[in-house]
């Protein structure tokens, strides 16, 4: 299994998914850059995971809050004082981990001088390490022309602190009242003592959080909802429901703001890795805002003159780890026409390309015919067009990109007025007529 990843890593990088960040100047630890069919691939899962949470509901609205926030959202947040790794160094090798996710040592393992040994380094083995101490994970920056601390500001960890500082603001120019939802997706920033696994954990990352605002007693009815609500999303863009779980937080894992949390969490090939996690928040943030700010982030209800904080359940996703698990799941080697054939089988609303436009020939009999249908197609898919090298070459191009259907232009074309449908999946290939192309690969596509 672990040669998943590999393959997988390798055809992103060949196909124009994911490159290395820097890369002709030796790259940059943890940082990638997503090529032209990968912006594609992040785009549409950031487009599947919006409609889902706010285009198909009348719960739920967005927001775009800014990256830069007042410093004193962090310390409100606790951020500033518990948001740490605790951090080692090795002597012996000089590299440096995080001391909770250090192997436990033998039970009979000693030092030199006879005592137990304590963890040992996973790169060298030696148990030479030093003591444990925190390391922060926000990244600082400083704001103005002069950098003293009156001008530190912190990229932000999170979207949700900008959800909860914005609570009072969408809360009375949206008219929702409680239960209702604010999503947002975009950058946040940890400088991760480990980052790897390829797109898995980076310090430069993409998320997609939505907090949702319920009365007090009804928080564990919603949080066991968004927990079964966000598995199937998964499964509904082509998951298998076997490579996915969801596995409640044990207590002494909890954050400091939660009353429980579940990880959606998917077999990766290195084991079981968190894809998304779902946490019961309370009243945790909006209490703390309230107190630091001096504002009041109550709900009033007239109905039944009520007044309270609503608590809060998080479903928050990565869109990185959420493009890998797709990828890893999609991959896929099957023999067609008695050769090996490497695929990616990925959901239609995911998958970068919907539809390739490939003439027969080169030839200028075929070329302006081939021409014109991808025009006809453009408006209404995202296309690409390809007239280099053979036909089943090109089909094995597409099948590596992930497209769904292939539609082929030759030399029956210029008589009948049809052109060649394949399907990526079943290699079925239909005869279409030219004035019904659209409506027919709009009704496949949204089957």
């Amino acid at each position: 299994m672990a040669d998943r990843t590999e393959q997988v890593v390798n055809l992103c990088k060949r196909r124009g998914f994911v490159f290395p960040s820097s890369e002709i100047y030796g790259g940059f630890r943890s940082t990638w850059d997503y090529g032209p069919l990968g912006v594609l691939l992040k785009r549409n899962v950031m487009e599947a995971w919006w409609r889902a949470m706010v285009q198909e509901r009348d719960d739920i609205v967005g927001l775009d809050a800014a990256v830069l926030m007042a410093p004193k959202v962090w310390e409100a947040s606790g951020h500033l004082a518990t948001f740490s790794d605790p951090l080692v160094d090795c002597r012996n090798c000089k590299e440096r981990w995080r001391a909770d996710q250090l192997p436990e040592p033998d039970g009979d393992a000693v030092t030199a001088s006879g005592r137990q040994a304590g963890p040992a380094c996973p790169n060298c083995g030696s148990h030479d390490l030093t003591e444990a101490r925190p390391f922060h994970l926000m990244f600082k920056t400083h704001v103005g022309p002069v950098e003293d601390d009156g001008a530190v500001a912190y990229l932000r960890p999170e979207t949700a602190q900008g959800i909860f500082v914005n609570f009072a603001n969408v809360l009375q120019t949206s008219r929702k009242k409680p239960p209702f939802g604010i999503a947002q997706q975009g950058k946040s920033f940890r400088n991760e003592i480990t980052p790897g696994n390829f797109i898995f954990r980076t310090r430069e990352f993409e998320q997609m959080e939505m907090e949702f605002f319920v009365p007090p007693d009804q928080g564990t009815k919603w949080f066991e909802y968004w927990c079964a609500e966000r598995l199937r999303w998964y499964t509904d863009l082509g998951i298998p429901a076997d490579q996915l779980r969801l596995r409640p937080h044990e207590a002494e894992e909890l954050s400091h703001y939660s009353t429980g949390t579940a990880d959606v969490e998917f077999a990766y090939p290195w084991g079981w890795g968190e894809l998304e996690g779902i946490a019961n928040r309370a009243d945790y943030d909006l209490t703390q805002h309230a107190k630091f700010s001096g504002e009041r982030l109550e709900y009033f209800d007239q109905a039944s003159g009520e007044r309270y904080v609503p608590h809060v359940i998080e479903p928050a996703a990565g869109v990185g780890r959420s493009m890998m698990a797709f990828l890893l799941a999609a991959y896929d080697e099957d023999d067609a026409g008695g050769e090996v054939r490497t695929v990616l089988r990925l959901h239609r609303r995911l998958a970068p390309i919907k539809v390739a436009v490939l003439p027969l020939s080169k030839k200028d009999t075929l070329v302006p015919t081939a021409r014109e249908v991808l025009k006809l197609l453009q408006p209404r898919f995202m296309t690409d067009y390809d007239e280099t090298q053979s036909i089943g070459k090109r089909y094995r191009r597409q099948d590596e990109a992930g497209t769904p259907f292939c539609v082929t232009v030759d030399f029956d074309t210029l008589d009948d007025k049809a052109v060649t449908v394949r399907d990526r999946d079943t290699l079925e290939q239909e005869r279409v007529p030219i004035a019904e192309l659209v409506s027919h690969l709009r009704g496949r596509l949204e089957d």
